[in-house]
């Protein structure tokens, strides 16, 4: 489902197609009827999305020097019809001044706009819905079938310190603001098709307004906290050959008395990890450029570079276009921006369940910063040998204390 949005998002502005030449000799031979005006298979080809050959207008923009003499018709425009403008405006190729001057002031004509409105109203709630309730519904099953991972043999009574405070400020700060953000990114998205029915027009406008204002400012949270966990645990999550090991068991997560020894974080941990550094990186570049319209473009060069690897070329499909007006930059932004969203809740739904219900005394590791030594013994046995070994005073210290 992944790649298929992300294969969807390459092309969802894209205006090369299979058998264009094709399509393009039949509409020019149908035009000849009209004397070369737009036809009837024009219009048609343009409705299914075909690219077409509108050389015929983009091109016939009004030439002054075969402009009519000023007694004859059109004369005083110097041989451009008032078609001949709007085709001008039409194809962003007229001389237009305006007062506004950021980058899309200019560009009165954008059709990209309505492919990103139908993504937007369509696939993305579908897709995103469907991911969600997909990975609720799957937590649920295994919930039934393997039920909550205990302590074997139960608690010990005693605990260990797992997380310092400032640990657990970071990776609250972070998933407060992930779930705020999710809860009112979902609002913004589709907002106007569950709630409108439900409660009206105005109503919704208050939700609405207050959900895009704890967004927009809530995002900066989110930004720190990411900026926060990296720098506190990335030494932690550098991956080595026990990480095999523990993939291999499937974490213990699937039959009882297997716990694979483990350091401060297993295999599984370290991959949720990347995959927030990774995803919420991206998330945020392109959540900066929404909350800074035409300032930080980024896509057609992204293009440009995944062109030059041949991705494209080995999915069957053209180069990505690399000129995009400001306008589809900032479409291109949005829609990258909820896939990776989406994909983001859906993973973190799973480790919201492991971090709760899933796992007796896993919750405790964030709750006051201590767990069990049971449990610690049997999910990070080698990060225990580690904590026991520091407290533990060496031979010459001892030696010391005991006065030898």
């Amino acid at each position: 489902m992944i790649i298929r949005w992300i294969l969807a998002l390459t092309i969802i502005f894209s205006t090369q197609v299979c058998g264009e030449d094709k399509v393009i000799e039949r509409v020019d031979a149908g035009r000849q009827s009209t004397g070369g005006a737009q036809n009837l298979d024009d219009i048609l080809a343009r409705q299914k999305g075909l690219k077409l050959n509108d050389k015929f207008r983009s091109g016939n923009l009004g030439d002054p020097n075969s402009a009519a003499a000023t007694t004859e018709s059109l004369g005083t425009l110097g041989g451009v019809s008032s078609s001949d403008i709007f085709r001008s405006l039409r194809y962003n190729k007229a001389d237009v001044n305006v007062s506004n001057r950021n980058p899309a002031a200019d560009v009165l004509f954008q059709d990209a706009g309505m492919s990103w409105l139908e993504v937007r109203r369509t696939d993305l709630p579908k897709y995103g819905g469907l991911s969600l309730v997909g990975v609720i519904i799957l937590l649920g099953i295994f919930y039934i079938l393997r039920g909550p991972i205990m302590i074997e043999g139960g608690a010990s009574g005693e605990t260990i310190q797992r997380f310092k405070a400032i640990e657990r400020f970071g990776h609250w700060l972070l998933a407060g603001s992930f779930i705020l953000l999710g809860l009112t990114g979902i609002i913004t998205l589709v907002g106007r098709m569950v709630f409108i029915p439900i409660i009206g027009h105005e109503a919704f406008s208050v939700i609405a307004i207050g959900s895009k204002w704890i967004h927009n400012n809530v995002s900066w949270a989110f930004m720190l906290g990411l900026v926060m966990t990296f720098c506190l645990w990335v030494r932690h999550n550098i991956p080595n050959k026990l990480d095999l090991i523990w993939l291999s068991k499937g974490g213990g997560l699937f039959s009882k008395h297997s716990h694979p020894s483990a350091k401060k974080f297993n295999a599984g941990q370290k991959i949720v990890f990347w995959m927030v550094m990774i995803l919420g990186g991206s998330v945020s570049a392109s959540g900066l450029s929404l909350l800074f319209p035409f300032e930080f473009p980024m896509f057609a060069k992204t293009f440009a570079l995944i062109n030059s690897t041949q991705i494209p070329v080995l999915f069957g499909f053209t180069d990505l276009p690399t000129t995009l007006l400001p306008h589809e930059e900032m479409q291109y932004a949005h829609v990258w921006h909820s896939i990776v969203a989406f994909v983001m809740m859906a993973a973190i739904m799973a480790h919201i369940y492991i971090g709760s219900v899933g796992m007796e005394g896993a919750y405790d590791a964030m709750g006051d910063g201590n767990v069990d030594l049971e449990w610690a013994k049997q999910h990070h046995d080698l990060w225990v040998e580690e904590v026991e070994n520091q407290k533990s005073p060496s031979k010459e210290e001892s030696e010391v204390a005991f006065g030898k």
